[in-house]
């Protein structure tokens, strides 16, 4: 005989199943038999197997390591059977299977059965030496991690001779695997419980029968009280045990004896792992919860909160805790041994002694059995800290007896709602009116959910009586910028409250279909561009337009009322006065003429009014409300206050939200709406492509989201490798182009968001980021670009960088987002904003730095200014601090307007980035957070005055500054061409139209910087004014760089003076606020000013023209000589008057404009200016003494004598050729001739 004992060689062939693998170590010898050992490194020849088999052998057995093989045949036994086929079938031997278990205790005895089962059974039988892994398993039963020992010991110390655990791994041996599920452990306490429950009708039955004696009943009597007394029961039980072995043996005491082992009561547990709460509803957990017996549960959560997001995302883990409690009856608590020994203590005995099923859930955070005590700390702490696991116990017994059933253990969380309910909103007035109110909530937050609970049923059942009688009420409403949103929001909170049922929608989600079967609709619209109707509310005003001119009576059931949301002054031209909430209006009509009833008259809010469209809203909503019949219900509920920005970044964990989970959510290309606020703060934002918006929304698909990213990159230098890493940025995550900002910075449109990470991950690897790009933080730090003035540049460039990083915010939520880093010290302590604090500024804070005599920059323009002061021996001084600039205004709101910055006094270098966190952190104390439209610096400084803001600034610094030093500006635009520094490097300064860097036709200059960029031995600098320097060439490489320049024709500086001094903000498609075209369309427009220039000899002189399309002035248009700012598509605000190099505001000069009257208006005001103006005299400075428009002093001061001076010599422009005038005696007609000649226009006389 010969066995044949196989071994796979895995490493090198796995064609073959095995478990186990390791030669066979026993030394043999058995007469007639032979062994052969395998290593079976590949499937063997068969000449191989047959020339170890000789051809006496009469039998041969296959002995493998195959010990849960599915197949019938095992792989290396039809090997040797295969090779056998070849021999003659006379003396062929016979093959047997076998497997090979652990042969280390094999003895000859062994072998000797294995030869006699050989050749007593038919070669289809398997046969085995050895143990089997699976016997060597089970009889060592199965392992335990060492740290849930934690959790059992306790139970062990606690319940001790008492403890039961009915899914004990130590079942395994003798009732296989299932014994540790919770449907075996269930099944096996139910059953438990009955033959108890059998024993105590066993102990009644013989106490009723008479056969027992005094003290065995006195004995039995007892144990029946105290039956659920866990150490009473146990002794009564064994003293009862002992006598009924001694008395005459009766069918009752037999009775009694055969149940003997439930005499004591025991503390009966369920131990398992958080994998039963994936499926609760159809899980053994589901039964026991439900089954009402009095069994424990103690559940292990292992999952670290370091990993919480990376379980599989398609099976979800419901919560455990909360589905128990729903039951009712069923005793819950969460509890961490790593966190709190003694709620883990109260826990378990307050499960014990319930009488009912127990739920504990136990956090025990570690990722194998290495993982020290200290990890499982930090994650505890961290999870629990953090409010991801909660501490907690309800109980719901103490219910029964008046008490409340729910208690918070979670000091963390408790100390947190009591830090919210104290800050600066409205959660601490409520405190103040109410100061029990907060002792409440934090004290045990559940002392009142018993009563809670009633009021709530109470309410339910108003609620439906009331519904039954009130008619339902749909809102349906029309937002761009979302003011009309929030009326709709706020009207049905407000129509709940009195008991209607509301449904709140926007009108696009409304067919004309639906419509007619609703009944009491109110519609709620704002104004977009020239009376139309904001976007998602377009298309069902375009069906019911329809519907009206075919004269169709669809609505005649119909209840309706309208409010409209606009602004009177919007358009101020008496032919304009038509826009003024044209939607409403034609709404309102329309739905008249199809056959709608107006409950309630039409009602219009205007921003022009003292309350704003409130003044309108007062009016309106009582006659809804008298429409409905509900005007007579009195409302005591205070109306919640809605979320504002502040609420967001109080509750965003230091700017984290829940940013994360969106970027993981595949359903949707864009964020919550809350995280596209906090995204900000990490350089991103959420944006749409608006020249699809409307064929999308027919499609019936969700706007094209993408992202903008922005850089932080102080003073606005970057390597030749970070400039390569940007342009493959821009081809691998973005639109294939990117933009120099106004921040002197790049900017990238077009990221979807599963390219976010990767993008912002990309940026960091070359030593840049976005952290604080955007936000209610400091912005990106600029400074001047002064390539003849090396080693100045050098300095006032770092001081940018010194004041950017000092006051860069500390949070480590953008670490953990984007690059995947984990939180600090072990992720066992909260974040921390030394600056900001949890809720940053209330508004963005700018931070400029200027060299004279350029003000490139725009220091004025900025919060905070530096102006560097040069000593007599050229070396930087320090620098004059102005403070208060600033550029946003909303359209019609004349609480808004542009302001310039005040000089305060000078400062070191070394005192700079002090004074500008001073400066900043005044802000941060005494801005506006209850509105964001009036909460930049600028009107802080004019709500506390310059002097008290000062002081403050001077009072935290410790000292006053020192008196501001001369200096000199005389423009704020870009020098242009080849200059050479200090250090005789060559700088190369080229004009980028609005700062977009692309390839296009004749101007491929993405391609040519790219090119420039892989030879360049210096650095690139961008300019405020969205240009670019190429900047410290080595004499030795200007051939080159002048041969790329030249190829791709970017050294082309032949443009008009008007051209090179232009500016444009992105606005249309990318920009959510964007209310008509800039970067777009201001070079078409500049095309036809420039022409009037060259006809009037002005091609080469500098005119600072910018146009942005909102009125928010990212462009810094409100310094610029002739300004745009769109309204709507094609029409714009025009501004006159600004320094030529930003020291002074412009005015409005026309309110509404379009391109053919910009044109007719400038061309003679462009031709007067050539031939009027004095020597060195600028554009801006003209149109004021020429009486075009008013000097701008203050920011307060700029709406007075606005829409230029004309009007203050009482004429009316009709056009720009015919003016009537109206004599009066301030203003003879000889005076306004003599007026209108320097104008260059006709003027015809009214007579009296």
């Amino acid at each position: 005989m010969v066995t044949l004992m196989g071994q796979t060689d895995t490493t090198r062939q796995r064609s073959w199943k095995t478990t186990e693998l390791r030669k066979a170590t026993f030394d043999a010898s058995v007469e007639g038999v032979s062994f052969v050992n395998v290593s079976l490194l590949s499937p063997l020849l068969p000449s191989r197997i047959l020339g170890v088999i000789p051809p006496t052998v009469t039998s041969v057995i296959v002995l493998e390591q195959v010990q849960n093989w599915s197949l019938k045949w095992t792989p290396f036994y039809l090997e040797v059977v295969s090779a056998l086929q070849q021999r003659n079938p006379v003396v062929r031997p016979a093959v047997h299977s076998g497997v090979l278990g652990d042969s280390t205790p094999v003895t000859e005895g062994d072998i000797l059965k294995l030869l006699s089962k050989a050749s007593n059974s038919t070669s289809h039988s398997r046969l085995q030496l050895g143990s089997s892994s699976a016997e060597k398993v089970a009889s060592q039963g199965p392992h335990i991690p060492k740290h849930e020992l934690s959790y059992t010991k306790i139970l062990t110390h606690l319940f001790r001779e008492r403890l039961e655990i009915s899914n004990s791994p130590d079942l395994i041996p003798v009732q296989g695997d299932l014994a540790t599920s919770p449907e075996f452990a269930l099944g096996r306490v139910r059953g438990q419980i009955d033959e108890r429950a059998k024993l105590l009708v066993a102990v009644r039955d013989l106490l009723q029968s008479g056969n027992v004696d005094g003290e065995l009943h006195s004995l039995l009597s007892k144990w029946v009280l105290a039956k659920d007394d866990g150490i009473k029961s146990r002794s009564l039980g064994q003293e009862i045990t002992e006598k009924l072995e001694l008395v005459n043996t009766s069918v009752e005491v037999q009775r009694v004896l055969a149940l003997k082992s439930h005499f004591p009561s025991v503390s009966r547990w369920i131990i398992g792992s958080d994998a039963w709460s994936y499926d609760l509803g159809s899980s053994g957990l589901h039964h026991a919860v439900a089954s009402g017996l009095n069994i424990n549960i103690l559940i292990l959560d292992t999952l670290p909160y370091s990993q919480r997001n990376s379980a599989d995302p398609t099976r979800r883990k419901q919560d455990v805790g909360l589905y128990a409690m729903n039951h009712g009856d069923v005793y819950v608590a969460s509890v961490a041994i790593y966190s709190s020994y003694a709620q883990v203590l109260q826990a378990l005995i307050e499960a014990d002694k319930f009488d009912g099923p127990s739920v504990i859930v136990a956090y025990l955070p570690y990722e194998n059995e290495d993982a020290p005590a200290l990890n499982i700390l930090k994650e505890t702490k961290l999870a629990v800290d953090a409010g991801y696991w909660p501490l907690y116990r309800w109980d719901p017994s103490k219910e029964l007896n008046g008490g409340e059933p729910f208690t918070l253990d979670s000091d963390a969380v408790k100390n947190d709602l009591q830090a919210f309910l104290d800050r600066q909103n409205h959660l601490s007035q409520l405190v103040r009116s109410k100061p029990q109110l907060a002792t409440e909530l934090v004290g045990s937050l559940g002392e009142t959910v018993k009563e809670i609970r009633k009021k709530k049923a109470l309410q339910s059942y108003n609620d439906l009586l009331t519904n039954l009688d009130a008619p339902p009420l749909t809102i349906l409403y029309a937002s761009d910028g979302g003011n009309a949103e929030k009326v709709a929001k706020r009207l049905s909170n407000r129509a709940q409250a009195r008991g209607l049922s509301t449904t709140l929608a926007t009108m696009d989600t409304m067919s004309l279909d639906s419509l007619q079967q609703e009944e009491f609709v109110a519609f709620i619209s704002s104004t977009a561009g020239q009376g139309e109707p904001p976007q998602n509310g377009r298309q069902l005003l375009k069906a019911i337009n329809a519907a009206a001119v075919r004269e169709q009576v669809l609505l005649p059931k119909l209840r309706f009322s309208v409010f409209g949301m606009g602004d009177s002054h919007y358009w101020p031209r008496p032919e304009d006065a038509h826009y003024y909430n044209k939607p409403g209006k034609d709404l309102d009509a329309r739905l008249e003429k199809l056959g709608g009833t107006r409950v309630a008259v039409l009602g219009l809010g205007d921003d022009q009014d003292a309350d704003g469209y409130q003044t309108g809203y007062k009016t309106w909503e009582p006659q809804l409300w008298k429409a409905l019949g509900v005007d007579s219900i009195e409302i005591t509920e205070a109306e919640p206050e809605p979320i504002t920005n502040e609420h967001i970044k109080a509750a965003s964990n230091f700017l984290r939200g829940t940013i994360l989970e969106g970027l993981e959510d595949n359903s949707t290309g864009s964020l919550a709406p809350s995280d596209g606020q906090l995204t900000k703060f990490h350089g991103i934002y959420q944006q749409d492509d608006r020249d699809i918006r409307d064929e999308r929304l027919a499609q019936g698909v969700e706007p094209a989201f993408a992202f903008m990213i922005r850089i932080r990159m102080p003073g606005g230098v970057c390597t030749p490798e970070q400039w390569l890493t940007m342009d493959q940025i821009a081809d691998e995550h973005g639109s294939g182009t990117f933009k120099i900002t106004t921040r002197q910075t790049f900017q990238f449109h077009g990221v979807i968001k599963r390219h976010l990470k990767s993008a912002i991950q990309d940026i960091n690897r070359v030593l840049l980021d976005t952290l604080a790009a955007c936000g209610d933080v400091n912005r990106n730090v600029v400074c001047s670009s002064i390539p003849t003035m090396s080693k100045l540049h050098a300095q006032v460039h770092q001081f940018a960088v010194t004041v950017s990083q000092h006051l860069v915010p500390r949070t480590t939520a953008y670490h953990e987002i984007w690059l995947d880093k984990k939180m600090v010290a072990g992720e066992a302590l909260k974040d921390f904003e030394p600056l900001y604090g949890e809720f940053y500024l209330p508004r963005k804070f700018k931070v400029a730095i200027a060299v004279p005599p350029t003000n490139d920059v725009d220091v004025f323009a900025n919060d905070l200014g530096f102006i560097a002061i040069v000593d007599d021996n050229g070396e930087l001084a320090g620098f004059n601090v102005t403070i208060g600039g600033g550029m946003g205004v909303t359209h019609g709101n004349k609480k808004t307007y542009p302001r310039t910055g005040d000089l305060i006094g000078f400062c070191t270098p070394e005192q700079g980035k002090y004074v500008a966190e001073k400066v900043m952190l005044t802000q941060r104390d005494n801005g506006n957070r209850a509105d964001r439209k009036n909460a930049r610096v600028k009107y802080t400084i004019d709500r506390m005055g310059l002097d008290v803001f000062k002081a403050e600034v001077e009072k935290r610094l410790g000292y006053q500054l020192q008196p501001a030093r001369p200096f000199t500006f005389d423009r704020n635009v870009d020098d242009y061409g080849w200059s050479t520094g200090e250090d005789g490097r060559h700088h190369f300064t080229m004009f980028i139209e609005n700062g977009r860097i692309q390839d296009e036709t004749g101007k491929e200059f993405k391609s040519g910087l790219r090119e420039i960029a892989k030879i360049h031995k210096g650095a690139f600098r961008l300019t405020t004014n969205q240009h670019l320097l190429i900047s410290d060439i080595p004499t030795e490489n200007l051939p080159q760089i002048k041969a790329i320049l030249s190829k791709y024709k970017m050294d082309n500086l032949s443009h008009s003076g008007l051209r090179l001094s232009s500016s444009a903000c992105v606005a249309f498609p990318t920009c959510g606020l964007a209310m008509a075209e800039s970067e777009r369309y201001l070079p078409l427009l500049v095309d036809k000013v420039e022409k009037i220039c060259e006809e009037n000899g002005l091609r080469n002189d500098a005119i600072v023209m910018r146009m942005t399309g909102c009125p928010n002035g990212c462009a810094r248009p409100y310094v610029a000589e002739i300004a745009f700012i769109g309204k709507a598509p094609g029409t714009y605000l025009m501004l006159l008057g600004g320094g030529f190099y930003g020291q002074r505001l412009n005015k409005i000069y026309r309110e509404t404009v379009t391109e053919p009257e910009i044109l007719d208006i400038l061309k003679p005001m462009i031709k007067r200016y050539a031939l009027e103006r004095n020597d060195n005299e600028h554009f801006g400075d003209w149109t004021i003494r020429a009486g075009y428009i008013a000097a701008t002093t203050s920011g307060k001061e700029w709406y007075d004598r606005m829409g230029g001076e004309e009007q203050f010599a009482h004429y009316q422009l009709f056009s720009s050729q015919d003016i009537i005038v109206d004599p009066t005696p301030t203003h003879p007609a000889d005076n306004m001739l003599q007026f209108a000649t320097k104008f260059g226009v006709q003027v015809l006389i009214q007579p009296e």
